[in-house]
């Protein structure tokens, strides 16, 4: 149960390269801890920012056609290297950072590759949320409803001291169904972790990541934090992305922006 009254977020976009290898990965975690450090110590004086949350594919894009290039080149098991270095940042400045989506593999599962996110916290992964709505023929992602057996949530929701949280990938918050799992779930707090790109975006007639961010904090009367990529066309073809990362409150407003971006719960 919360015993926070009122924190702030921080909503962060990238526009970095896609990583071609696992090895390249690394300095876009480097990166993202940057950012963690610029919106929680940076403005500590004026803000008590509590969450951090990454966009879709932060760590990598599908970039290869098929899975077994995804695996070979990409794809990485969770926990690792990188989860544990949020850990350790999550738990030096008591926050909670919801991480730009993975690539994952389980060797529970092989043969597939689930496109996921973590919700990271001072005591380590809070929950681990695998992208239901796969967004093909571009995403060759498994979905976990697809898979006979599989006995974890699909829609997590978790309580921290900063409220229940739930989580939703993307192209999931276009199905009212989904997200209202959450909200049945008893979330407070929606996060939505996307790469919207052009010209589903910000700008009508096809302004949909707005309109969509805003119904469902409406449906559900719950906060919306939507971290959305801002990458631009030669660092991840054949897509440009709008950003317009943004927090909406249960009556579906727009909250003001504060402090580059980071907006106040």
């Amino acid at each position: 149960m919360s015993s926070i009254e009122r924190f702030y977020a921080a909503a962060c976009q990238l526009d970095m390269p896609n990583p071609a290898k696992h090895d390249e990965i690394a300095d876009r975690v480097e990166r993202m801890l940057e950012m963690i450090d610029q919106a929680v110590e940076g403005y500590e004086p004026f803000f008590d920012v509590r969450l951090v949350v990454f966009p879709e594919f932060a760590h990598a894009a599908p970039v290869y056609p098929t899975v077994d290039e995804l695996l070979d080149n990409l794809a990485v098991p969770i926990p690792n290297e990188h989860t544990q270095r949020y850990h350790e940042k999550a738990k030096q400045l008591g926050i909670y950072i919801q991480t730009g989506t993975f690539l994952e593999m389980d060797s529970q599962w092989p043969g597939h590759v689930f496109n996921t996110t973590c919700l990271i916290g001072p005591d380590g992964i809070v929950s681990k949320y695998r992208k239901v709505h796969t967004w093909t023929p571009w995403e060759v992602h498994t979905s976990p409803h697809d898979l006979a057996g599989y006995d974890e949530p699909m829609f997590p929701v978790v309580d921290t001291e900063i409220g229940k949280i739930g989580t939703a990938i993307c192209y999931d918050w276009l199905f009212p169904e989904a997200i209202r799992q959450l909200s049945l779930a008893g979330a407070e707090l929606l996060v939505r972790v996307s790469a919207y790109m052009d010209p589903w975006g910000t700008t009508l007639p096809l302004d949909w990541w707005t309109i969509i961010n805003r119904v469902r904090a409406l449906e559900n009367m719950a906060y919306v934090v939507a971290a959305n990529q801002a990458a631009s066309l030669q660092n991840y073809p054949p897509f440009s992305w709008p950003g317009g990362s943004m927090i909406v409150d249960y009556d579906g407003r727009v909250l003001p922006s504060r402090a580059r971006g980071r907006k106040s719960l």
